[in-house]
């Protein structure tokens, strides 16, 4: 069994062999001190953030924290079984297909997303139309990614997975949107929160909610513009959101449960990537009160970002880290993004996802390999 340590309201769930910084410990004690806050529990994914944990949930009553969500509201994790048989092609070729997707969508998607948009509440949000038409279905920065995976162990039998497909993963969220609600929020409120009732908390819901329509509709458009660039279908087997603040509740009391960098434990399937260069795990969650019904939502960070650069150049050359253990593709155009993505910066997956079964709070369904990860076009997006 992993090595659950336990204290009033913070649960810490990591095994021996997951490696958790001391800073990212503080975080999450500061952030459990905050008022209103009743219970948090650090995963094994846990590391620090800007002022907040990633890889943590947070349970309050009477009283909800935007700036504990962050910027990126709804970013997720969706993945689709696609008709692509993996015995027939490469991932480079496939990311030759691609071209560049940095930029708007190709014309053949354009009046099928603004219809979509259609659906968004654009009264609550500070973004107009044309600036969430431009930037939807396009990945990001930072940790966001899409990848073509093979499945290399079923773990469960399960006849709606098919080992001779490829699947595609995408990591994004809602990209400027969420970002610009949270500066806005901080630039009235701060980090105070807001009361559960008030009209600012109202208002905030309204703005939340059509974030998380918008991040779920980001993946979709990432994975269509792949889809057609492909020739291919697809089915999606999940799409779940692991930085929200959702109304829960816990211990017999009503309140918030805030997720930051958590999966839902109470939706479904969960996929956990590991990074770029290590496989990703398919779960079940079978439990989950110590844990607020949440799951790590990857390997999570070992390196600061600023650091691996340092660390790395003297031991590989940006093109050493376009191609991973796996023979995998790594399409990046940005050098800065490769060091600070690289393999060597994540933890080990294996451990992550080992503490969550010791404890009890998955089952592991099947286990994927890397084919092909996007980050950033190798060229100028025109």
């Amino acid at each position: 069994m992993g090595n659950f340590s336990q204290h009033t309201h913070i649960n810490i769930i990591a095994n021996q062999n997951v490696w958790l910084e001391d800073s990212a410990i503080a975080q999450l004690q500061a952030t459990a001190a905050l008022a209103h806050i009743q219970a948090a529990v650090g995963l094994p994914d846990l590391h620090a953030g800007r002022g907040y944990p990633i890889g943590a949930a947070f349970f309050s009553t009477a009283h909800f924290y935007p700036a504990l969500v962050g910027g990126d509201i709804g970013c997720g994790m969706a993945l689709w079984q696609t008709d692509l048989k993996h015995h027939k092609i490469s991932g480079s070729k496939l990311a030759k297909q691609l071209g560049n997707m940095d930029g708007v969508l190709p014309d053949n998607l354009l009046q099928d997303a603004a219809n979509a948009l259609g659906g968004l509440a654009l009264q609550h949000l500070p973004l107009d139309f044309d600036s969430l038409h431009q930037s939807l279905g396009t990945i990001g920065g930072g940790n966001h990614f899409a990848e073509l995976l093979q499945l290399d162990s079923l773990f469960v039998e399960q006849p709606h997975l098919d080992k001779s497909h490829l699947f595609l993963m995408v990591h994004s969220g809602s990209r400027g949107l969420g970002g610009e609600i949270l500066r806005q929020h901080l630039n009235q409120f701060g980090h105070q929160g807001l009361a559960a009732n008030s009209i600012e908390a109202t208002k905030y819901w309204a703005q939340h909610n059509a974030a998380l329509h918008y991040a779920h509709l980001n993946r979709l458009y990432i994975a269509k513009r792949m889809f057609k660039a492909w020739k291919t279908s697809a089915s999606c087997v999940l799409d779940i959101s692991h930085n929200h603040v959702v109304p829960f509740e816990w211990n017999g009391q009503a309140g918030f449960l805030h997720r930051k960098g958590a999966a839902p434990a109470d939706q479904g399937w969960v996929m956990i990537p590991g990074s770029r260069g290590d496989y990703s795990y398919l779960v079940e969650p079978i439990g989950g009160e110590m844990a607020l019904y949440s799951l790590a939502h990857g390997a999570g960070r070992k390196w600061a970002r600023g650091d691996c650069q340092g660390r790395l150049a003297h031991k590989f050359k940006a093109q050493d880290l376009r191609q991973t253990q796996f023979g995998s593709t790594v399409v990046c155009g940005d050098k800065g993004l490769l060091y600070e993505e690289a393999p060597q910066a994540y933890k080990n997956i294996d451990a992550v996802i080992a503490s969550l079964v010791d404890v009890g709070l998955c089952r592991l369904i099947a286990r994927f390999k890397p084919v092909m990860t996007y980050k950033k076009g190798e060229t100028p997006c025109c």
